[in-house]
């Protein structure tokens, strides 16, 4: 789910888009489950999850990058300037 990353960790996400708010939903299946207003179409919902991703562990817009998973909803985002332990730290439980 998290790996060290020379830029910092990477990170599973398991998205929901077309949600009835934006959230951080839990672990589930080695993935961070984040749900998302926004559609499915047109990267809408990719930038939104990076929105929620931002607010939620407090990190700078440039620091999250999307490296695979852009037209699926499970996805890795590295974050850049964070290690894997201190991502760890900060999921929920």
């Amino acid at each position: 789910m998290i790996n060290a990353h020379p830029e910092g960790a990477t990170l599973a996400v398991r998205a929901q888009p077309g949600a009835k708010k934006n959230a951080i939903l839990g672990v589930q299946a080695g993935a961070l489950r984040v749900s998302v207003t926004a559609p499915p179409e047109d990267g809408r919902a990719n930038e939104a999850l990076v929105e929620v991703l931002k607010d939620y562990f407090g990190v700078k817009r440039s620091q999250i990058e999307l490296m695979s998973g852009r037209t699926n909803r499970n996805k890795v985002f590295l974050i850049r300037g964070i290690t894997a332990e201190q991502l760890s730290a900060q999921l929920p439980v």
